[in-house]
């Protein structure tokens, strides 16, 4: 195994691993900028092969879901040891798959998820990429021009984007837009799983 390459935030993945394409990505869920599951789908519909690796101190159903669905090909723990990270690589590079023992118990319940998944993928549905990227990047706490600057597009595109996020999520205000990040899962909290 070598190692190719290393970023600190999503966007800085999903470029490294367009350019390199290595066999498989680790990819942490709460990255900056562009989570861990939106990195994984953006790299699954623009048909990059890179096989994911989903890290995380998240385990609760939504989350691992919605890794699955957006393409991960495995969910590891951050509390999983050395031995089962090196598993997980050889498994996903090989037979495809690799669930960490806890995530494996929640995947198959999936037909019998609460309504809060089905919730959180039909509202997510209704945003673009694009409105994903501007409500994480604000519940971050950007601004309107560090997150023009961030996706280099124009302030008037990002206020026309807030704006977008307001009327389908019903939004009255920021700390509405922060909520909603939390809870569809486009930002967590680092202290503590949801």
């Amino acid at each position: 195994m070598e190692v190719v390459g290393e970023a600190s935030n999503g966007r800085e993945a999903l470029s490294l691993i367009r350019r390199k394409l290595p066999d498989v990505a680790l990819l942490d869920i709460a990255m900056p900028q562009l989570n861990g599951l939106e990195t994984a789908y953006r790299m699954r519909t623009s048909g990059v092969e890179t096989r994911i690796i989903m890290l995380s101190m998240y385990s609760d159903e939504i989350v691992v879901r919605r890794a699955l669905e957006n393409g991960a090909a495995g969910f590891l723990l951050k509390s999983s040891d050395s031995g089962e990270l090196l598993e997980a690589i050889r498994s996903v590079s090989t037979v495809g798959r690799f669930l960490a023992p806890e995530i494996a118990r929640t995947a198959s319940t999936f037909d019998h998820w609460p309504v809060t998944a089905a919730e959180s993928s039909n509202t997510l549905d209704k945003l673009t990429f694009r409105e994903r990227e501007v409500m994480q990047l604000i519940a971050e706490g950007n601004t309107n021009r560090s997150i023009a600057e961030i996706l280099a597009i124009s302030l008037k595109t990002v206020e026309k984007h807030r704006a977008s996020l307001m009327k389908k999520l019903g939004a009255s205000g920021v700390p509405d837009l922060i909520q909603a990040a939390l809870k569809y899962r486009l930002v967590f909290l680092d202290k503590k799983p949801l």
